[in-house]
């Protein structure tokens, strides 16, 4: 799983701000790979040994693939000297795979009798709970484990710590939040990856059986399936917790999650553990008494819609056959899990390292599991070429942030407006990346010769506009654009005021000329046209503000809508 917002026009200044907040000791040079335990497969520690080998991240990995009766093991590390931080006794953070563990506790309810998929989400929440319909038509459990649920990917309204996001949440909390939600289209029709739904469903699966998370998880799955190693909060004796780290080897804090939300991600394994989990999902029949085993087979049946999904399972169609598979990320932590059940093959990968901004494990583990897909390799640091450092040196907009690139000897580093300036790094893939925090500035090439760049991190994917370059004579003056008039009803004084969307981080609304203007912390000012009665949408950008006025009719607060997000703030 991956929490972190995507960068956003108005919220880039917050996301990258916690990302760049956390500077750290600029990465060493990697080292050779560690050679795989004694016990481990000598073809499997191979290809693990030959994708590590210098690779920038430092990382530890654990693999295992599966491939009928025969599991192959392997344990490695890019720096031989670091062995000892994982091994067969060491349990990771496997993060959205936990998702799957939680659709198998929902399957088991199902056969029981106790729920369906097609009853509405409200019915498992508290009383009260106001969970947001289209046109009369309800959130369903099937669209919350299709990621068709309609809900953002995050609760809005609630600020998150990005080195601990859901160490606050609890149920209260997210049952609070679905109020400022308003659903544009009826669920079950787009697909966007949620993982406020996915706490919602892990609290409701929990209630239902009435018990706690953690003890449904124990009872229901690991302990039938002999994950012995497995847990969320209570590690079992003599299982130790891996701790996880930055690309740059820092090590970060593990995630904490509230009692009854860690089936969004909250759940550890060792790789037997993960091992048992996948041969659950290979077998081809469950007999009487493995209740467990046929939960796990339900929830990999293709439900209908598009993308191809499961119960939290992503469906991916290679060769004439169906892949399951799915992805983890944490902040310290990487995983993937993919079964191909027609050739009754699986692919384990575990890494103490957060790779969210190179695209985590998913690559290296469909070709282990399948020769067809693209071989990865390495990412070594290597030094750029002059004249790339040269073209990529100057201002860009990054959604809506204005951010400098400059050549500083033979490096290069990026500057967000009022934060400070990093160093970035280099690798044989092309690629520029950030020395104190996860994330990659892949540099692109316009027809014109021109370089511009885009920027991941967190999950997401911004491209970067390049900033006119200064007049050199007094160019002709171009006529403003004209905001749309507001309604005769709405004075923009009425709008003037503070909205803070998280601490720290404020929107602050101001007039001038005429005109609405919203600046965020540290971030330029952004014009805004009206778009109806108390909306606005900003200009040059797709993003939408709706006011709110209370029962005096003053305005009370906003709610920002972008990038499928709404995030609320109150009036300070």
């Amino acid at each position: 799983m991956n929490p972190s917002r995507p960068l956003r026009p108005l919220l880039a200044g917050a996301a990258l701000a916690a990302a760049l907040a956390a500077a750290a000791p600029a990465i060493a040079a990697p080292a050779q790979s560690a050679a795989a335990d004694e016990g481990s497969s000598s073809a499997l520690a191979a290809a693990l040994r030959a994708r590590l080998d210098g690779d920038r991240s430092g990382a530890c990995w654990a693999a295992a693939l599966i491939d009928g009766e025969r599991v192959q093991r392997a344990f490695a590390c890019v720096d031989p000297r670091q062995a000892a931080r994982i091994g067969p006794d060491a349990a990771f953070e496997i993060g959205s795979i936990s998702k799957t563990m939680t659709a198998a506790l929902l399957a088991e309810l199902i056969r029981a009798g106790r729920a369906s998929l097609d009853d509405p989400l409200a019915d498992y929440l508290p009383a009260g709970a106001r969970v947001p319909a289209f046109e009369g038509r309800p959130i369903r459990l099937r669209d919350v484990v299709t990621h068709r649920s309609g809900l953002p990917a995050l609760p809005p309204g609630v600020a998150l710590d990005p080195a601990d996001p859901y160490a606050r949440l609890d149920i209260a909390t997210l049952v609070g939040a679905l109020a400022k939600v308003e659903l544009s289209a009826p669920p079950g029709r787009d697909f966007a990856y949620s993982n406020y739904a996915m706490m919602l469903l892990s609290y409701a699966v929990a209630h239902r059986a009435g018990t706690d998370y953690e003890t449904l998880l124990r009872q229901g799955l690991l302990q039938p399936l002999g994950m012995r190693g497995a847990y969320v909060d209570r590690a079992p004796e003599g299982v130790r917790a891996v701790a996880g780290r930055l690309p740059n080897g820092q090590a970060t804090p593990a995630w904490r999650f509230g009692a009854d939300l860690a089936g969004v991600g909250g759940v550890r394994a060792t790789l037997d553990d993960m091992v048992r989990y996948a041969q659950a999902g290979l077998a081809r029949e469950a007999a009487p008494g493995e209740g467990a085993i046929a939960a796990v087979q339900r929830t990999l049946q293709p439900l209908p819609g598009q993308p191809p999904m499961g119960m939290n399972w992503m469906l991916l169609e290679h060769g004439g056959r169906t892949l399951a598979e799915h992805a983890g990320g944490t902040g310290g932590f990487s995983s993937y899990l993919a079964l191909d059940r027609a050739r009754g093959r699986a692919v384990v990968l575990l890494s103490d390292t957060s790779l969210s901004a190179t695209g985590g494990l998913a690559g290296f583990g469909r070709h282990l599991l399948d020769p067809d897909f693209p071989a990865e390799r390495a990412r070594k640091a290597a030094t750029p070429d002059a004249a790339l450092l040269d073209g990529l040196a100057g201002d860009y907009s990054l959604a809506g942030l204005p951010t400098t690139l400059r050549r500083r000897g033979g490096a290069l580093t990026v500057q967000a407006q009022g934060q400070p300036e990093f160093e970035l790094g280099y690798d044989d893939h092309g690629d520029f990346y950030p020395l104190q925090f996860d994330a990659l500035l892949r540099p692109l090439r316009g027809a014109d010769g021109r370089y511009g760049f885009v920027w991941n991190q967190g999950g997401g994917s911004v491209a970067a506009q390049r900033s006119a370059p200064a007049a050199t004579s007094a160019p002709t003056k171009a006529a403003p654009s004209k905001a749309a008039p507001a309604p005769a009803t709405q004075r923009l004084g009425d709008f003037v005021g503070d909205y803070p969307l998280a601490p720290g981080f404020v929107l602050s609304i101001g007039e001038r000329d005429g005109a609405l203007y919203a600046q965020a912390t540290g971030q330029g000012a952004l014009r805004l046209l009206a778009d109806g009665a108390d909306r606005f949408r900003t200009e040059g950008l797709d993003a939408r503000i709706a006011f709110e006025r209370g029962g005096d009719g003053k305005i009370v607060g906003l709610t920002l809508h972008q990038n499928g997000q709404a995030i609320h703030a109150p009036r300070r």
